[in-house]
């Protein structure tokens, strides 16, 4: 599982641990595996051409140790300091007595040399900001950072890309477009979370010993082995019931489809049996004989151990009925598109069993008032005001998908593609999430396990593809993440 730390954590561990080491120790260790990454992403050092563009404080020195022990190694290097008068001292005196040389910006003249340093470059190193920025970069920063970008050297960035805000994934202005980003003792957040997210590139963890020195974190990303140890696998004692049984309240005469998608993604969860009640039991039927249908409202539709509700349903009497009625039931409800317009948020917080919201942006704009802009520029910050609000796990579709539960490091679903921006692929979502419910999981564990599979179908469809292709591909990817079910 990748773990990541908030900058005031990541800088308190720091502290404790520079305490019990000589000084300078940190920076060298950092200085050292940045220096081999970038050696791995050049294919060598010796004839090679490194651009470093340096800022003030640590965040350069590493930049600067880093491009020392290249130039030592053969490499041919620029740094651009873009504060001269606070660049890291020890830093660049390294590099100049490996044979580096150091210019400016400042005048006309100097910045057309940093321009031909860049364009002529192998690679690009960003150090100009570290993770204490706050804000986009400065003009001048700014230009030495779209001038790396339109070159055709890789950018690696030091920590994380400069111009982003480490807790939180904003890009407030500015900012490096990395094509990897070599980051120290634990991922920040931005690097996991867009908008920074997408100007991370590849990441790659340099371990410089703060692991017994943090706590718990901030934000978390499962991997394959987290996702196969939390699905559900059937024993030679199991029935439909003891594999759970998930109910599906979705679909209306405007969108039918929604029912049978949703079916779809339930039916590939894991659970033993779905139950299907709404208006659409004859396409439901056509496509997925096997499913359970029922004419009646949710309460008397027979034993479910989750709901399912909301795609598709439309706004009428009936549809608030059975959001109300699915709401007052004591098993595990998750809670999708049209539900989440129709649910009381004051009946959702009174609930003793789990309940899992999977709103996209624009729906969690509409039930925060926020706007929808806001909500995706600070996605983290809004998915956890979200939880709060409605006690309730959240997750937040979109780019970066993220699942909040009140008291736990938030997650992020580190699968996906922006081939999954297609109408009906939330209703697969749902549906395949609501059966892990079923099966057991917790709301945290089934929402998180839901998002990654999803996106591992949606990586392996052929593409352009339809939602309805979508579950079809869920068994091949729960077979790649657990091979032996």
């Amino acid at each position: 599982m990748r773990h990541a730390h908030t900058v005031e954590t990541v800088r308190t561990a720091e502290r404790t641990l520079m305490s019990r080491l000589p000084p300078g120790t940190l920076m060298q260790r950092a200085a050292a595996g940045l220096a081999a990454a970038c050696g791995t992403l050049m294919h060598g050092t010796y004839s090679r051409r490194l651009t470093v563009l340096t800022g003030s404080g640590d965040n350069g020195g590493d930049a600067l140790y880093a491009a020392a022990r290249l130039a030592r190694r053969g490499a041919g290097v620029t740094a651009v300091l873009l504060n001269p008068e606070r660049a890291h001292p020890g830093g660049l005196a390294a590099l100049r007595r490996a044979g580096g040389r150091a210019l400016t910006a400042d005048t006309p003249a100097d910045a057309k040399d940093a321009d031909a340093a860049i364009a002529n470059a192998h690679l690009v190193l960003d150090g100009i900001v570290g993770i204490g920025g706050t804000g986009g970069l400065r003009p001048a920063a700014a230009h030495l950072a779209h001038a790396a970008h339109q070159a055709r050297a890789s950018v690696v960035a030091v920590d994380l890309p400069s111009g982003i805000v480490a807790d939180t994934g904003e890009v407030p202005g500015e900012a490096v477009r990395a094509d990897a980003t070599v980051t120290f003792g634990t991922y920040k957040p931005g690097l996991l979370i867009d908008p920074a997210a997408e100007h991370a590139g590849a990441l790659r963890l340099i371990d410089i010993g703060l692991g017994p020195y943090l706590p718990d974190p901030e934000l978390e990303a499962l991997q394959h082995s987290d996702v196969a140890a939390l699905l559900p696998t059937p024993s030679g004692e199991s029935d439909k019931y003891r594999r759970g049984v998930v109910g599906v309240v979705a679909g209306s005469e405007r969108y039918p489809g929604a029912a049978v998608l949703a079916v779809g993604g339930a039916l590939r969860g894991g659970a033993g049996a779905v139950r299907y009640v709404g208006p659409g039991a004859a396409a439901v039927i056509a496509r997925y004989p096997e499913t359970l249908v029922s004419a009646g409202p949710p309460a008397k539709a027979g034993r479910v151990q989750a709901w399912v509700v909301g795609p598709g349903l439309g706004d009428d009497r009936a549809a608030r009925q059975a959001v109300e009625q699915v709401l007052a039931s004591d098993v595990p409800v998750l809670v999708d598109a049209d539900g989440l317009r129709l649910a009381d948020r004051e009946q959702i917080r009174r609930r003793t069993s789990p309940t899992v919201l999977t709103p996209h942006a624009g729906e969690a704009a509409a039930l925060l008032s926020a706007d929808r802009a806001d909500v995706e520029a600070a996605r983290l910050a809004h998915v956890t005001r979200l939880a709060a609000a409605y006690d309730a796990t959240v997750l937040l579709k979109g780019s970066t998908t993220l699942i909040a539960e009140q008291g736990r490091p938030v997650r992020v679903n580190p699968t996906g593609t922006a081939w999954l921006s297609t109408a009906g692929s939330g209703d697969v979502l749902s549906g395949l999430t609501g059966s892990l419910l079923a099966a057991g999981l917790a709301a945290r564990d089934a929402a998180s396990v839901g998002a990654y599979l999803h996106g591992l179908a949606g990586r392996e469809a052929p593409v352009p593809f339809g939602a309805h292709e979508l579950a079809d591909r869920i068994p091949q990817v729960w077979r790649s993440v657990h091979p032996r079910t």
